[in-house]
């Protein structure tokens, strides 16, 4: 990769490359307190123990739509103890949770795929800062971080490793409702926290959320902007399936049903990541077309 070539961030937002329907598919996760360098390779590239590596891979695997983060706070640094989370990120049913433990060894006697230690009710955001990933995570992840810091509690915000979509960087995800939000700089922190905490997304940075598949969160984004419905919890899923080249998506959102046709196409080239070689044409989700229906 040249040095002189533009971040891919800049490049994906200069060409007004959408937001929406860009989230990771993700229902459960878990995430370590680990205060050591960050690897491309997260759990292979760090110094856990080849037995703790085996234990949480086989979590994962026992989690469908699953993903580690190891995420980390500079106030933490040489303290005693290490935290450790589980989310789950269903459309209905969400919920956090977290542990203290004395060493990564003491994972081997917990259960990942399950609750640990103390429910969490406090709003809990993962900013990625994973430059080893990508150069945009650390130059748009670390201002927005320090940006969250200044409005929130401390404990309310972590770094994080990759949580997906570099070039939409700084990205955000707020757990345990697995809310993606992208392109968000330290000046937007302060709309993005007051909307959350009032249970509201906010559409211009929303890229979705990770319990849906990509087509389904067209769909959603499509339905809650006709709808004005802004409230976390104002839209449901009602249903999917395959319609001709593309998906028919059905939405509820009070006495009302939203039906969706969305269709997949190509966009426009850009580099997907800053260690892309070449231009790529990234997959697109595109609602086409809504119908309201009343009593659905």
């Amino acid at each position: 990769m040249e040095a002189s070539r533009p971040f891919c961030a800049e490049v994906s937002r200069d060409t007004r490359e959408p937001l929406g329907a860009t989230a990771s598919r993700i229902d459960h996760w878990i995430l370590l307190e680990y205060r050591g360098q960050w690897s491309r390779d997260v759990l292979g590239g760090s110094n856990l123990s080849p037995e703790v590596q085996a234990h949480v891979r086989e979590q994962l695997r026992a989690l469908s739509n699953s993903r580690l983060l190891f995420v980390r706070r500079p106030d933490r640094r040489g303290r005693a103890g290490l935290d450790a989370f589980v989310a789950r990120s269903t459309e209905r049913d969400s919920a956090l949770s977290g542990i203290e433990i004395e060493a990564y060894d003491d994972l081997l006697e917990l259960d990942l795929t399950t609750a640990v230690g103390d429910p969490i009710g406090d709003p809990f955001f993962v900013v990625c800062t994973h430059g080893k990933r990508d150069r945009c995570c650390a130059r748009y992840g670390r201002p927005l971080y320090d940006g969250l810091r200044a409005e929130l509690d401390e404990r309310w915000v972590w770094q994080s490793t990759h949580v997906g979509g570099d070039r939409f960087a700084g990205n955000v995800v707020c757990l345990p409702e697995g809310l993606y939000y992208g392109r968000v700089s330290p000046l937007d922190a302060g709309r993005l926290l007051d909307d959350y905490l009032a249970e509201r997304v906010t559409l211009e940075h929303y890229r979705g959320r990770s319990c849906y598949p990509f087509a389904v969160q067209a769909a959603e984004l499509a339905v809650r902007d006709a709808a004005d419905a802004l409230a976390i919890d104002a839209v449901a899923l009602a249903g999917v399936e395959a319609s001709g080249a593309g998906w028919l998506v059905r939405f509820r959102v009070g006495s009302e049903q939203y039906d969706v046709d969305v269709v997949e196409e190509a966009g426009e080239p850009t580099y997907l990541t800053c260690s892309s070689p070449e231009p790529q044409r990234p997959r697109r989700f595109v609602a086409r077309q809504l119908r309201r229906r009343a009593g659905g």
